[in-house]
Order: C-alpha cells, then sequence, then structure tokens
C-alpha cells in the first residue's frame, strides 16, 4: 500500500512538473473555463431571462461549472493517450513500480487540476457579481458535487484514453460532449425545450447536477416539474455513483489487458 500511494505521488507530480515547464498548456486548459464564462455570461446574459424572472447569469454561471467539469474528461482521455501512444505507459509498466500507480496518478492528478479550475471559475463568477445565497454547508455541498461529477468522468476518460487510437481521435470526443451539454438545463431550463427533448434533457446526468448545484447555490432553478427534476439533489448523487461504478472497473480492466 506504501509503494502504491508512493508511486502514485510521483506520477502525480511528473504531471506538475509537465505544467510547470510548459505554461501554455496549463494557461489554456485553465483560461478556456474562464474565456467561456465571460462570453457565454455577458452575450448571452443580457438578452435571455430564466423562468420567473431574475438575472441570467445567477441562473447560467452554476450550469458552467458543471459544463467545465464535463469537458475535463476530454483532457483526461488525450492525455492517457498521447502517454500510450508515445510508449510512456509501457515504459512504466516495464519499472519496478505499483501497476494501479499510472491509473490513480492520472485521476488524482485531473481532480486537482478540476480543484484549481472550480476556484479560478468561482472567482471569475464572483467578479462578475455571482454570489451563492445558500449557506456555507450548502455552497461546500454543491462544489463536493461538481467535484464528484468530474471524479465518475475521470474514469470513462481514462478508459476512452486506454481504447482510442490517437490523440486526434480522443480530440474528436468533443463531437461528443458538446451535444451532451447542450441537451442539457445548463443554458436554459428544460420547460422551454420540446416535450421530447425537454425529457431526454432531464434524465442527462448532467442536468441533475446543474440543477442541484443551483438548488444549493440558492439560485433560479426552473425545473420542469418531474420526478428526476425534483429529485436532482438525490440524482446527482446516484448518477456519478453509477457511472464509477461502471467505468472504475472498465478502466482497470483495459489497463491490465495491456500486459498482455
Amino acid at each position: 500500500m506504501y509503494w502504491a500511494v508512493a508511486d502514485c505521488w510521483s506520477l502525480v507530480r511528473r504531471t506538475m512538473l509537465h505544467y510547470r515547464r510548459r505554461p501554455s498548456y496549463i494557461a489554456w486548459q485553465l483560461g478556456f473555463p474562464i474565456v467561456s464564462v465571460l462570453l457565454y455570461g455577458y452575450v448571452f446574459g443580457g438578452a435571455m431571462k430564466p423562468p420567473g424572472g431574475g438575472d441570467y447569469r445567477d441562473f447560467l454561471l452554476p450550469g458552467m461549472f458543471v459544463m467545465t467539469m464535463a469537458f475535463g474528461f476530454m483532457n483526461t482521455a488525450i492525455s492517457m493517450v498521447t502517454d500510450l501512444t508515445k510508449g510512456v505507459i509501457d515504459r512504466f509498466r516495464s519499472m519496478p513500480m505499483a501497476p494501479s500507480a499510472v491509473v490513480a496518478g492520472r485521476a488524482t492528478t485531473d481532480l486537482l487540476i478540476s480543484v484549481a479550475e472550480l476556484t479560478i471559475l468561482a472567482a471569475t463568477a464572483l467578479v462578475m457579481g455571482w454570489r451563492s445565497d445558500g449557506g456555507v454547508l450548502a455552497t461546500l455541498t454543491a462544489f463536493a458535487l461538481l467535484i464528484l461529477l468530474r471524479f465518475c468522468l475521470i474514469w470513462v476518460g481514462i478508459y476512452l484514453g486506454l481504447l482510442l487510437p490517437s490523440p486526434e481521435a480522443a480530440g474528436g470526443l468533443y463531437a461528443v460532449v458538446f451535444p451532451l451539454t447542450m441537451i442539457s438545463s445548463i443554458f436554459v431550463p428544460t420547460s422551454t425545450m420540446p416535450d421530447w427533448l425537454g425529457t431526454v434533457a432531464a434524465w442527462n446526468p448532467i442536468s441533475s447536477t446543474a440543477m442541484a448545484t443551483r438548488e444549493l447555490f440558492g439560485n433560479p432553478v426552473a425545473g420542469g416539474g418531474s420526478w428526476i427534476e425534483e429529485n436532482a439533489l438525490l440524482m446527482a448523487t446516484v448518477w456519478p455513483l453509477v457511472l464509477t461504478a461502471i467505468f472504475l472497473p472498465l478502466a482497470v480492466a483495459r489497463f491490465q489487458k495491456l500486459s498482455r
């Protein structure tokens, strides 16, 4: 157990050193969410009103936090497939190190980066005038749900990164994640969509986290009244746990398969 933790931390330090030596990479990874928040907040902010009135930015910004966590799994997949195709993972497997460290190191690194992203996004939102009115405990719970969503998607990214043939193919995941975030309650309430599309959006796991965090932050929720939306806080916990239970074993099994 000691060496599993020590080897995992060594791989975390490896990635952090890469960030320090390639500041342009971390500037892009941390800067893109900020630019997205500013663009969506100020471009759409003056033209749209959430049901029940209020400032659209108060409705939008929790959704933008969720979108950033959702998009993060692409970085995980690209990092994994890059190490795989360049032979880095083969080199790790040839060394006297805990096999779990490769996967656990990537998961830990991306989790730490997601905390940094959320911190920067929250600071940007505060500058834009967004506030959490839900109290300290509710606010911390909302951020914990965001980290939980990112944690489950890390395992999706690791599995896909070990499955895809090239970094270019991993970059193509944008064609999947973009509709997934758009057909949700991130930007608009599901009640404004056609009935069939609103049902699909309501059952999107991203929508559950978006609605739950809005409720905890004390921001406009504007749900459609369906069971899944009325129980958003519950489902914001259940969905990530289910996805983790599915993709964590798949990621581990895929990594073990590389040794055969």
